[in-house]
């Protein structure tokens, strides 16, 4: 779409009818009282940076683990703000509950072990308290509708706090393809390719690295504790949103086009049996374990306009870091595990250019602005970006950029990638979330320059 088109469309209307989701209360709002469920490894980087804006008051921390608690109270003391009210110190997994409670919450971060935000999220949005969730809406399909139907009920505002789609060389390249210098977009890619044996047996407990028997995380804080257990029972597209988002932007999903289709394979599962063995021995307890997960996981998504979307899901092998960015279209294409682009009349024949020059003269709006406010914040500075945007909109009562039909589509990728394994490797229908609205919906979610 081009640039020009895109802000004349960006203008229209909101739309109605029974699909779409109910209204957001309508009373802007100058402060957020704000509540943080998880306070661990993920959560205090975000605790961090709402303790940050003077337009935010954290009331409320829940976590069941004392020293996560303890961490997350030190940074509230050092940023000067007053002592929250605390939830969960007795170990009781119940204990968010109890924080919804609260008076006059505005919102709350959910930022736990996945199988725990479907309901976390759904009681929110049941006590009218906004919701921003970390990357998984839900684990089954049947939670992925669930939290659908709340949010349409409710009105209450839900927002999928996918950073990657704020990364900076993300959004420079959505400018390309808004002023069409890569023409029609015809195949992107993206996926999670993350080394991450080290992560699932750091059990957090120096004297027994690798975990023990199935209790990964021994000490509790270790992302081990959960996160393993989805390698050892479970083979699909585990974390698509890191992947999936930025493609879904780019090709306007939900906004004048949708995915119908989904397949995904899976190859052996060999890379974290072999870990724990050079690391632990033959004879640990974990060696033991048979784990489901396939080593390489890639899903093919089919969309109504023609494009091709693969993800590939990658963590339990040696490789250096990246998400495997590729924006293709009949004019040219971009690639982030190069940093490079092709761009048809433009650059060499058959010859890349560097990206850094495209970066720099298409540079998002939103990075301009807050490049210097987003320094030092984590991934790079996307969580600024992401959190501001949450709280901006909430705030003006305006959209959320990231919205709850993005958030059940991209999240609900991973049970359809494990169905569809399971089944041969069968191709599936993807459900329309928006009932047909993908039709007509205005295209906010591309970012517009406000937040």
């Amino acid at each position: 779409m081009q640039r020009r088109d895109f802000l004349r469309n960006g203008s229209a209307a909101a739309l109605g009818g029974a699909a779409l989701a109910a209204p957001a209360r309508a009373a802007a709002r100058p402060r957020l009282r704000v509540g943080v469920i998880g306070t661990g490894l993920r959560g205090q980087p975000q605790l961090q940076l709402l303790l940050h804006r003077d337009d935010v008051d954290v009331v409320a921390l829940c976590d069941i683990e004392p020293l996560m608690l303890k961490q997350a109270l030190a940074r509230v003391e050092k940023a000067g703000k007053p002592r929250p009210q605390v939830f969960g110190e007795n170990g009781d997994v119940q204990a968010w509950r109890q924080l919804l409670e609260l008076k006059d919450l505005d919102a709350v971060l959910i930022v736990t072990p996945w199988e725990w935000h479907a309901p976390m999220a759904i009681a929110a949005m049941e006590a009218r308290v906004a919701v921003g969730c970390e990357v998984v809406a839900g684990i089954t399909l049947q939670d992925h509708w669930d939290v659908l139907r709340t949010q349409q009920r409710t009105g209450t505002p839900y927002m999928l706090l996918e950073n990657v789609c704020y990364r900076r060389d993300v959004m420079a390249v959505l400018q390309m393809v808004r002023a069409g210098l890569f023409g029609e977009l015809v195949h992107l890619q993206g996926g999670y390719q993350h080394d991450l044996r080290a992560v699932k047996f750091n059990s957090g407990d120096p004297a027994r690295p690798y975990g023990g028997g199935a209790e990964f995380g021994a000490k509790g804080w270790s992302e081990a504790r959960w996160r393993t257990e989805h390698s050892v029972r479970r083979n699909g597209e585990l974390y698509p949103s890191h992947g999936i988002g930025p493609c879904a932007m780019v090709a306007n999903i939900h906004r004048g086009n949708r995915f119908t289709h989904i397949n995904s394979f899976a190859s052996k599962a060999r890379g974290l049996h072999e870990y724990v063995e050079a690391q632990g021995g033959k004879q640990h307890p974990n060696a033991k374990v048979r784990f489901a997960l396939g080593d390489l996981v890639t899903t093919t998504l089919a969309c109504e306009n023609g494009e091709t979307i693969i993800l590939q899901h990658d963590t339990s092998l040696p490789r250096p870091y990246s998400l495997g960015f590729r924006v293709q279209g009949t004019k040219g294409l971009w690639m982030d595990v190069n940093q490079s682009v092709h761009v048809e009349g433009i650059s060499p024949p058959h010859r890349w250019e560097p990206f850094a020059k495209y970066g720099a003269q298409f540079d998002h709006p939103l990075w301009k602005k807050y490049a210097a406010s987003a320094e030092g914040a984590g991934h790079g500075g996307m969580d600024f970006f992401v959190i501001h945007a949450f709280v901006e909109a909430l705030k003006a009562d305006a959209p959320m950029p990231i919205d709850i039909y993005d958030a059940v589509a991209w999240s609900a990728i991973t049970p359809l990638s494990e169905q569809s394994i399971a089944e041969g490797f069968r191709t599936l229908a993807f459900p329309d979330f928006t009932e047909g609205q993908w039709k007509t919906r205005q295209p906010i979610f591309a970012f517009d320059d406000r937040y």
